[in-house]
């Protein structure tokens, strides 16, 4: 689910459902970037088809530069791990549904919050 401090470059479909109208600008392949230190779990997470087709769901109109923050599942045992998500290249349109292909690319590492440290070595970074 969207957190409160998703950013204003974002727009979300009223009717909720991603599909867009038919005859809209739709893309046909969408890279999202994710900084290179995210864990090997919150990499295991972003590739979920259960968190892609939430991205694909919740985002409608989409443009190169949005960021999207965005909450990662960390078990029952963790901190709340909150990531960045760049929006860093469209093909087609700007409308993105369930139709469109969605690719991963990371970015340059920033400093990341939140740990999973009853279950793991802790914190985010990859080993």
């Amino acid at each position: 689910m969207p957190n409160d401090t998703n950013q204003a470059t974002e727009t979300r479909s009223e009717a909720g459902d991603g599909q867009g109208a038919p005859g809209d600008d739709h893309a046909d392949r969408i890279v999202v970037s994710y900084p290179e230190d995210l864990s090997k779990w919150g990499l295991f997470q972003l590739e979920k088809s259960s968190f892609r087709t939430y991205l694909l769901k919740v985002y409608d109109d989409v443009a190169v530069g949005d960021v999207w923050e965005e909450f990662l599942d960390v078990g029952c045992c963790g901190s709340a791990m909150d990531v960045s998500l760049h929006v860093e290249h469209l093909e087609g349109g700007t409308r993105i549904n369930q139709e469109t292909t969605l690719e991963y690319e990371s970015r340059d590492s920033v400093e990341m919050e939140g740990s999973w440290q009853a279950q793991s070595e802790g914190g985010p970074k990859r080993a």
